[in-house]
């Protein structure tokens, strides 16, 4: 124990490590631990009671102090919360020479067992086993002796502290169990951030790509005739759209992801692309003013998420053949078997090859975020995949995956 002065008073107190975090700090008190305290009470009380006539053999003033202390300590019950381990140093003192108490300290050498750690929870035991001894001297039983006694006190105590101990490790589980299930939870809403910033990447970085294609065509051709004019305006609108479109239904499911209203995140998701798809995307870029040839022979019918992968790839891929090979001709290469895989290659001159521009071709500068390749890779491996990338030896740049079929 410490002694401090303070403002000419000496104050005494346990070491900290006896008391443990939070000994003192007021407590509020939920439905459930109103019921808890309640039941312990009753419980020091039943027990204070139970051994009320073993005192027939004592003087009158002895009987009244057992009646008044045991009342006074089942009291003392209610801040077993607040001064678990006071609470349990102070009544194992009183019960080492007073029979009534004994209720009232087993409850709280439970408490301390349920609320503190071992290094606390151990002390608090051994002060009840030491002051079992005294108790079982001057005060044993009439039937059992002593020694008897003895032995029966501590091991009540015992089994009222090891109680308290699997209480105290359960409690331990299912909190660390719901400290995984949180985690695995957020670790699932950040994988889905991750695949939505992905899809997003893909699919923005394409159509943002066309309509800067489109735009500066007309920057380049300002004497163009009106329909090319007005071609070039359309291709503009609709690739705009279609990227509202998309951006819609993103933050449809982000705002699904923060808890909105049910009403409010209705929002449908969008046909996810599939091989069937790439006839379409090699049609839009044709019509912004890329030269691709398209090699897509019949195929079985490929999974969902494995069209979805490769028409990714295929679009990322001629996305950067855009941005950084502006007039080369592609080629898209497509091919497989359910067991063997599916192949999918892009390829095209690292840069652009000498020779008259048309409208459409014109890029004025795209900015990239340099994770498009890199989000492919991961994509690709994420299924089970790989993927490469880089220049040849004869100068073309390739971007070649696999991607597993599963039969």
């Amino acid at each position: 124990m410490n002694v401090s002065r303070d403002g000419g008073e000496y104050r005494w107190a346990l070491p900290s490590v006896l008391l443990g975090d939070g000994e003192g700090r007021p407590v509020k008190r939920s439905t459930r631990d109103w019921v808890v305290d309640t039941a312990m009470f009753l419980v020091a009380a039943a027990l204070t009671v139970l051994t009320v006539p073993d005192l027939e053999k004592f003087p009158q003033p002895v009987q009244v102090t057992e009646q008044v202390v045991g009342a006074l300590a089942c009291v003392a019950v209610w801040l077993r919360r607040r001064y678990p381990v006071v609470l349990s140093l102070a009544l194992t003192l009183l019960s080492s020479g007073l029979l009534l108490v004994g209720g009232a300290a087993m409850v709280a050498l439970f408490t301390v067992a349920v609320h503190r750690p071992f290094k606390i929870s151990g002390f608090a035991l051994l002060a009840n086993l030491i002051t079992a001894l005294p108790y079982s001297y001057f005060r044993p039983d009439a039937v059992m002796g002593p020694t008897l006694t003895s032995v029966t006190a501590i091991g009540l105590g015992l089994m009222v502290w090891t109680w308290g101990m699997l209480v105290r490790a359960r409690r331990q589980l299912v909190w660390s169990l719901r400290k995984q299930a949180d985690g695995a939870a957020d670790e699932a809403r950040r994988l889905e951030r991750e695949r939505i910033a992905r899809e997003m990447h893909d699919v923005l970085a394409h159509r943002l790509s066309i309509l800067s294609l489109h735009a500066g065509a007309l920057e380049f051709r300002k004497d163009a005739p009106p329909d090319e004019v007005a071609k070039a305006a359309a291709a503009i609108r609709d690739s705009a759209h279609q990227a509202l479109e998309d951006l819609r239904g993103v933050i449809g499911v982000l705002r699904h992801g923060q808890g909105a209203a049910p009403s409010d995140t209705a929002v449908p998701e969008r046909p996810q692309p599939t091989l069937a798809d790439l006839a379409d995307l090699v049609a839009e870029c044709r019509r912004a003013g890329m030269d691709v040839t398209l090699r897509l022979p019949e195929l079985d019918e490929t999974p969902q998420s494995l069209g979805r992968n490769a028409y990714r790839i295929v679009q990322e891929a001629l996305t950067n053949a855009r941005k950084h090979a502006d007039g080369a001709p592609v080629t898209v290469a497509v091919g497989g078997r359910p067991g063997d895989g599916l192949s999918v290659e892009v390829r095209n001159p690292a840069l652009a090859r000498p020779g008259p521009r048309i409208p459409g071709q014109v890029l004025t500068g795209i900015p990239g975020a340099g994770a498009g390749l890199i989000g492919l890779t991961e994509r690709a491996e994420l299924s089970g995949g790989r993927l490469e990338h880089g220049r040849r030896a004869d100068g073309d740049f390739v971007v070649r995956a696999w991607l597993p079929w599963t039969p």
